[in-house]
């Protein structure tokens, strides 16, 4: 059983579904379907050059209804064209409204009653009001490895330029994908820089021995067991990578965040916010904040914890906390409860620097997204093992 995460003096909700405009969306006028803003969640974040700060959100746009004629319906991007593919109930599993899953065939497949972009929304300097929303700077599908979709977005600076990973999803591959910016709102695709099923890779906001370092977690169906009495879980873990010009990447041999075995709190883990360079407790390393979840109904309980990495080797922990810095919470999507389709989850996908706090950006509920400003005073390590 987890203790609860410490409360915070600013923590609250800054844009919901009903702030994005579908009118001004990428798929406005190209799609012959009623549409509707399933979430607006999964910010990645960081600072522009005019002090203000940028999350670039993922809004899933969904059919409103995507079962018509004993069919369901995905959206799917081709050619610069929307269009919709129709597959018999018969054939599919409708049970969740995100997906629908693929009856037989041995391996799971599943499509999306929903399309997945990226929106622009600027912030002031502590992340507390709207500036402006830049529907002109969307970032939409482009390339056939997008066809389902752009996801979930991390924004790192390193050496004034801006990086910024995203999932993209196809039906030949669930690959990550790099665009790079001199401002953080003119993006380049770079194409994929990693080919294999990877929801969350995490560039460090520094370069390591004149190498780009990176956060990663491979996916997939099936995982070796750890000797009985091993401290660790298997399972999906973070692991780590390096470059030498950001789009050609290595494994790292060594291991990086692995699931503890004496919780089931964090029986699967993934990253969060983009490494950067910190001072907890007097020791300087890299803060990364880190999602643990919780088996337990449909997705489980996504909780945020943090772990300091060594300068020179973020293979080895420095420092770490076993109670969550982040929990769900009810309370701030209470108002939406007419919208929610799943809860339990906070999803935290960026952190700047605030001066004498941490602004850090969540998604929660897969609904909306989240704002936090935590004092860097109250990252205390638990004590050794």
């Amino acid at each position: 059983m987890t203790q609860p995460a410490p409360a915070f003096a600013h923590d609250a909700l800054i844009l919901t579904p009903g702030d994005i405009d579908l009118s001004r969306s990428p798929l406005a006028g190209r799609i012959d379907a009623e549409t509707y803003v399933l979430g607006a969640f999964n910010p990645g974040m960081t600072r522009l050059s005019n002090g203000n700060l940028l999350m670039m959100v993922r809004v899933a746009e969904a059919l409103r209804q995507p079962i018509q004629h004993d069919h369901v319906h995905a959206i799917r991007w081709e050619n610069g064209l929307y269009k919709l593919d129709a597959w018999p109930l018969a054939l599919v599993d409708t049970s969740d409204p995100r997906k629908f899953m693929m009856r037989g065939g041995g391996w799971k497949v599943m499509a999306l009653t929903s399309l997945s972009w990226l929106l622009p929304v600027e912030l002031d300097a502590e992340g507390t009001r709207i500036e402006a929303i830049h529907y002109d700077r969307a970032i939409a599908p482009r390339r056939p490895y997008q066809c389902y979709g752009v996801e979930d977005a991390r924004i790192s600076r390193v050496d004034g330029r801006y990086y910024m990973t995203t999932c993209s999803v196809s039906p030949e591959r669930h690959s990550t994908t790099l665009y790079t910016s001199d401002d953080a709102l003119d993006w380049r695709l770079e194409g994929i820089v990693l080919d294999h099923q990877n929801k969350d890779m995490l560039v460090f906001e520094g370069q390591i021995g004149g190498k780009f370092w990176a956060q990663t977690r491979p996916l997939g169906d099936l995982y070796f067991a750890y000797p009985p009495d091993s401290p660790w879980r298997a399972g999906p873990s973070i692991n780590l990578a390096t470059s030498p010009d950001a789009l050609h990447w290595k494994p790292h041999d060594e291991p990086g965040i692995r699931p503890h075995a004496a919780t089931v709190a964090t029986a699967r883990m993934g990253g969060g916010a983009q490494p950067v360079r910190a001072s907890v407790e007097g020791q300087e390393g890299w803060l990364t904040l880190w999602h643990g979840v919780e088996p337990s109904g449909v997705v489980g309980i996504y909780r945020t914890y943090w772990t300091l990495l060594d300068l020179d080797d973020p293979s080895k922990t420095i420092a770490t906390c076993h109670t969550p810095l982040l929990e769900p919470a009810p309370a701030l999507t209470a108002p939406l409860a007419a919208q929610m389709y799943l809860d339990n989850v906070v999803f935290t996908t960026g952190i700047v620097d605030g001066g004498d706090h941490w602004i850090v950006a969540s998604g929660e509920a897969d609904l909306a997204c989240r704002i936090t400003h935590i004092p860097k005073g109250a990252l205390r390590a638990s004590p050794p093992a």
